[in-house]
């Protein structure tokens, strides 16, 4: 039945799940260089917005269709 439901959902839904997903797994690989930046001496509070945008930006390489495909494998558990 979930993938009845992932088909249900709308493309809003699909985006905003793919953009937490991605989120999540990016900071997860990269969470040894990302507490490295954080406790550097020249990091500033104001550049954690930048990093977060950065990050939201890699989301754009992703087509609907290929974000629709990750949110339903992830839903079935047949992501990494």
């Amino acid at each position: 039945m979930s993938g009845t439901e992932s088909t249900s959902k709308s493309n809003q839904e699909v985006a905003s799940e793919f953009a937490s997903y991605y989120l999540q797994r990016i900071t997860k690989e990269f969470a040894e260089d990302l507490d490295k930046m954080r406790s550097a001496d020249d990091f500033r509070n104001e550049a954690m917005q930048v990093l977060v945008g950065a990050l939201q930006q890699g989301i754009s390489m992703f087509s609907p269709e290929d974000q629709r495909r990750v949110v339903e494998s992830a839903a079935t558990g047949k992501t990494q």
